[in-house]
């Protein structure tokens, strides 16, 4: 266990208030360290940050760097890009309008948006006709709507390189893949549709109600699409990864180009917001407490987050998706990035499984004993007598 001496236990030494700021009780256990040692030891991963959370228990583990070069431990205050996990906080913000009666997961869109009144699909033999079903808010955010993953624009350009409104009109006049409602394929296009639909709601730019309603009362000072450059000096650093070798540096990826911030940077509900381990806690446990932030704030009502966050809106045979957020019907949900970032809740059951890196690459193995290492957590005996405030406030 040297390696994980010099690396995880010296940033909880240098970083001890950072690492234990939630007010939780720490299992004493080294789960995920034990598991993913000899990775951090032989370079393979550069740095992870893994959080396992039962009814007020956690373990914490930072194990190996942010930045490989210049030797810097990973910690929780630092940023990283969550890719396709910011789908989640569109479906937050589309759940919020819906419990306050301003929209319906079956209103078509285009009731909000007109240039998809007249949408084309693609049949079977490849001709392109006039679509039959009516392409409503559900299937945007549960990507049953036909969409390709990204438009032309963004496949080139990156995520951020369009704002939300017009990647609804370049969207719009392309042809559908597929029917509405009879098919899924994985889209960040139709989730941008969803948050330019807010956008004409309430009639703010969906980051500004974002902040507004959601990541403001929680605290999350930290997490926006535009980091400042202090943020991006303390940024978890990206890489290359393959199994059995060391992980290599990487400026950036093509979907993300930089600049990282400026007025070149538009806000893209499919994936882009930056954030941080500290802030994306606050977020998840949230939703793990049915709405309900650590610091006492509501955000949402325990229903709204039961039937509609929690639970699929899809029929039965493609798939479980909810509102930007994958779903298992048993209470856990959640969502992954692209660049390794994955976080799952259980409102059932209280659980949290959280993992930060910033890697592109195959992953596979390690990730096993990652969750193997988060089942031996799961159901080890703990006594949760004196844990945080998290337990029991939905009382």
């Amino acid at each position: 266990m040297k390696s994980f001496m010099s690396c995880a236990v010296l940033a909880a030494a240098l970083l001890f208030s950072v690492c234990h700021a939630e007010q939780v009780k720490e299992s004493k256990t080294s789960y995920a360290a034990q598991a993913l040692d000899k990775y951090v030891k032989s370079g393979e991963i550069p740095g992870i940050i893994s959080v396992f959370y039962q009814r007020g228990v956690q373990e914490t583990a930072c194990l190996g760097y942010a930045d490989t070069a210049k030797k810097i431990p990973i910690a929780m205050n630092q940023s990283f890009m969550q890719c396709s996990q910011t789908k989640g906080f569109c479906g937050v913000t589309i759940a919020i309008l819906i419990e306050e009666g301003k929209l319906s997961l079956d209103d078509p869109v285009s009731k909000y948006l007109p240039e998809f009144k007249s949408l084309k699909v693609k049949d079977k033999k490849g001709n392109i006709v006039p679509a039959k079903n009516i392409l409503t808010i559900r299937h945007v955010m549960n990507h049953t709507g036909g969409f390709p993953f990204e438009i032309p624009t963004k496949s080139k350009k990156g995520w951020s390189s369009l704002s939300l409104r017009d990647t609804a009109k370049e969207v719009a006049r392309l042809p559908l893949l597929f029917e509405p409602g009879t098919s899924m394929k994985y889209s960040n296009t139709g989730i941008d549709i969803g948050a330019a639909v807010i956008e004409v709601v309430t009639g703010k730019p969906w980051d500004v109600f974002l902040k507004e309603r959601v990541l403001d009362p929680l605290g999350m000072k930290d997490t926006t699409f535009w980091p400042t450059n202090e943020m991006l000096a303390r940024s978890i650093l990206l890489y290359d990864v393959k199994p059995g070798k060391a992980a290599k540096f990487r400026a950036f990826s093509p979907w993300m180009p930089t600049p990282h911030n400026g007025p070149t940077v538009f806000p893209s509900a499919g994936a882009g917001l930056w954030t941080t381990t500290n802030d994306q806690l606050k977020f998840y446990k949230m939703l793990m407490n049915l709405g309900m932030g650590d610091n006492g704030v509501r955000i949402l009502k325990e229903e709204t987050v039961k039937n509609l966050l929690a639970t699929s809106s899809r029929p039965a045979k493609l798939g479980k998706y909810s509102l930007g957020l994958t779903v298992d019907g048993k209470g856990g949900f959640g969502h992954g990035g692209a660049w390794g970032t994955r976080c799952t809740v259980n409102w059932k059951t209280k659980q949290l499984q959280l993992k930060v890196v910033q890697i592109i690459g195959k992953s596979s193995h390690w990730n096993n004993e990652l969750n193997l290492a988060a089942k031996k957590f799961f159901t080890g005996k703990f006594d949760t007598s004196g844990s945080d405030a998290y337990t029991g406030r939905l009382k």
